[in-house]
């Protein structure tokens, strides 16, 4: 998956002269793009941020859309997986559950994102969704099993969710998200960053191999 550049040197021969970093696009929605935050708060600026802190080689391309539902990711699929794309990031799937969308659709869409990476080569990091317990115990069930279930049929790193970082009890949420609710503020996505970022440095080191 890695692209490394090779020079000649006179008399010597072809040998290497810089290796290209690691480049990694985050496919998502408003979470991903960072909706309501100045740009260098957002969750791919510091992610960028993050690894680069740990060391890392890597480029981080910003392909979240505001309002994008997993339809939108898997039409968008195939011009975000440029060449020079190492690693791919699925973030997906939250504006579904909004619109009460069948899961079935839901999986089908990852599943043609998924098969996208996978015919490119690319690595992926999959970070799934749960859905709300209004929805019913069937749905919730159906739509909550997609993520893992495709992390294994695929064979890419698994997050299982965005959100885990900032607990589980709802009301610990209100220092780090913004007013509505439903989009974290800087400091809820620096806590974001610091749990997703172990495995965003795994995806780096499955891009280089």
């Amino acid at each position: 998956m890695r692209k490394v550049l090779f020079g000649l040197m006179l008399g010597v021969g072809a040998v290497p002269v810089a290796a290209e970093p690691v480049v990694i696009a985050a496919l998502g929605d408003s979470l991903t793009q960072g909706y309501g935050l100045p740009v260098d708060d957002g969750f791919v600026p510091q992610l960028q941020n993050w690894a680069r802190a740990k060391g890392a080689d890597v480029t981080l391309i910003n392909a979240g859309v505001s309002g994008d539902t997993s339809a939108g990711g898997a039409a968008r699929i195939g011009w975000t997986l440029t060449p020079e794309v190492d690693g791919l990031i699925v973030t997906l799937g939250g504006n579904d559950l909004l619109r009460g969308l069948a899961p079935d659709m839901t999986r089908r869409n990852l599943t043609e994102i998924l098969n996208t990476a996978q015919s490119a080569d690319v690595a992926v990091l999959l970070i799934g969704m749960q859905a709300p317990g209004n929805y019913g115990v069937e749905y919730k069930n159906t739509f909550d099993a997609i993520y893992p279930d495709l992390a294994d049929q695929f064979d890419t790193l698994y997050v299982p969710s965005f959100f885990s970082a900032l607990g589980e009890d709802p009301t610990s949420f209100v220092g780090l998200m913004q007013g509505d609710g439903i989009h974290p503020n800087a400091e809820g996505v620096s806590r974001i960053v610091e749990a997703i970022g172990p495995a965003v440095l795994e995806l780096i080191e499955r891009a280089e191999n």
